[in-house]
């Protein structure tokens, strides 16, 4: 198994985001497991461009503190929704031979909806912890709602496993 944390970044890492507390202690429990196992993680940053704010140089652009790499941990940048959008990174994940993916960041309505059905698509096991994925309030639907709607309703038994934070643990632990 793979662990991919996507876009966690200090632009959209705040208390905007649905239940911000939580997923904060969602991630740096999933991420301390991951260590502790052995189980790969990946960070994926997204770049929206020069001039954006939101680039490489920019402090928006760089990960949250709370959920740092560590040295030896790969990081690769994207420019579009889906992390699958980074030739190298999906290169490297085919050279892997790994066939599940936990995927895990920002925003569970735009990034980690494409980055879960580009994964599908290309035939991983995508398994979603509970709480480990986030998004802000936008016009159409308050955060709970956008959260609930991808997590119980858009992924499971179609797109992915999503699980408890617990099962999750144990997954990564190899239980």
């Amino acid at each position: 198994m793979i662990l991919l944390v996507i876009d966690v970044q200090k632009g959209i890492t705040d208390n905007r985001l649905y239940a911000y507390d939580a997923f904060i202690d969602n991630m740096t429990q999933i991420i301390d497991t991951a260590r502790k196992n052995d189980v790969e993680i990946i960070y994926v940053q997204h770049d929206d461009g020069p001039g954006s704010g939101f680039t490489e140089g920019d402090r928006d652009y760089e990960i949250a503190d709370q959920v740092a790499p560590a040295q030896n941990e790969k990081i690769y940048t994207k420019t579009i929704n889906s992390c699958f959008g980074n030739p190298e990174l999906t290169k490297y994940l085919e050279q892997t031979g790994e066939k599940e993916l936990m995927i895990t960041g920002l925003q569970t309505n735009f990034c980690i909806d494409a980055s879960v059905k580009s994964a599908f698509e290309r035939g991983y096991k995508v398994i979603i912890p509970d709480g480990t994925n986030s998004t802000f309030d936008n016009d159409y639907m308050d955060a709970k709602t956008t959260y609930r709607y991808y997590n119980e309703m858009m992924w499971p038994r179609r797109f992915a496993q999503c699980v408890s934070i617990e099962k999750a643990i144990d997954m990564l632990a190899g239980k």
